[in-house]
């Protein structure tokens, strides 16, 4: 079976793509960093989610010798330009947590209407194998936020996020659920196809 390296120490992460894979019929040893030795990961230093996922991408390889597929996701809000965006994971500064994050977010959405708070999650990912093929793609969901975080599923901005046509946050969907709606379910399906070609 065709090893498949995931860049990432999220476990999560690991596992969405695994059951989104399972799912498509795609046999692969989908493994996370966490399954290799540790290397130097690379900054994030691109503007973009692409950029951003290369990077991991490239290193991945590096390191394993492993088709490696990385994503880069991030939340943009239209009231903050766009923004948190690439910086996501670390809106709230270099020591940022999930919680951190979503308290800053929320403090500074506290006086917007919620019709205003349209924002969007998106997701780029990248395949490199070890010849040095790239392939990209991306996923979106769009929908708005709320001010109350509710339900404990999902992780980063799940709690306020409402995707369009729900009526439940992202962190009251089921694992499932959120895979058949999300960014990175989108951009796994996306990338699907594109695997079967390498594996």
């Amino acid at each position: 079976m065709s090893v498949v390296v995931v860049a990432t120490h999220n476990a999560k992460k690991a596992a969405e793509l695994h059951r989104v894979l399972a799912a498509s019929g795609v046999e692969a040893d989908v493994r996370g960093l966490d399954a290799f030795p540790a290397y130097p990961e690379p900054a994030e230093t691109e503007r973009t989610f692409e950029g951003n996922a290369l990077i991991k991408a490239r290193a991945a390889v590096a390191a394993t010798g492993h088709l490696a597929v990385a994503d880069d996701s991030g939340l943009e809000v239209d009231l903050l330009n766009g923004m948190p965006g690439v910086r996501s994971a670390r809106w709230s500064g270099p020591d940022a947590t999930d919680q951190r994050n979503l308290d800053l977010l929320v403090a500074q959405l506290a006086d917007t209407e919620e019709a205003d708070r349209t924002a969007r999650f998106v997701c780029a990912m990248a395949l490199v194998t070890p010849d040095g093929t790239e392939k990209l793609v991306r996923g979106v969901m769009d929908g708005r936020l709320v001010l109350e975080p509710r339900g404990d599923n999902g992780f980063g901005y799940d709690p306020i996020f409402v995707a369009d046509g729900s009526q439940v946050t992202n962190g009251e969907l089921s694992p499932e659920a959120k895979d058949a709606i999300s960014h990175r379910g989108r951009a796994v399906r996306a990338m699907v196809p594109i695997l079967k070609e390498y594996l």
